[in-house]
């Protein structure tokens, strides 16, 4: 029983590692694609309107890692749930029940860390639009 335990617990934590691992890859990507818009604002080539786009992509990269963190978290309910189990290891993954308060998506996409990190990301793409204009 305890190696079922064990077993249903790395599953949780793999799916855990993935969530956390796409979160990150979503930050690297929103910050190459906005460097790459602004250099290629900066080569003169594209119109200054293109600036726009980048407040776009940051805003629905934002929403989707707030995706990530919010099935994270309920996934980290689920672990703290099976990790108290004495018996009765069903390797149940519906995390449905803990979808609330601060396991949203909505709270998870203003999350603190996302509020600076996704904020400060849109206050130097302003500060960069206004020294261009």
């Amino acid at each position: 029983m305890e190696e079922d335990k064990r077993k249903h617990l790395e599953f949780i934590q793999n799916v855990i590692a993935r969530m956390n691992s796409n979160s990150f890859m979503i930050k690297g990507w929103v910050v190459t694609l906005v460097s790459a818009l602004f250099a290629l604002i900066a080569s003169g080539k594209f119109e200054k309107e293109l600036f726009y786009v980048s407040y776009l992509i940051i805003i629905l990269f934002w929403i989707l890692d707030g995706y990530f963190l919010s099935k994270e978290r309920q996934y980290r309910g689920l672990y703290k749930t099976v990790a108290k189990k004495k018996n009765d290891i069903d390797f149940n993954m519906n995390v449905s029940e803990y979808n609330k308060e601060k396991n949203t998506w909505i709270s998870s996409i203003f999350s603190e860390t996302f509020r600076v990190f996704f904020g400060l990301l849109i206050i130097i793409t302003s500060i960069i639009y206004s020294f261009i204009n």
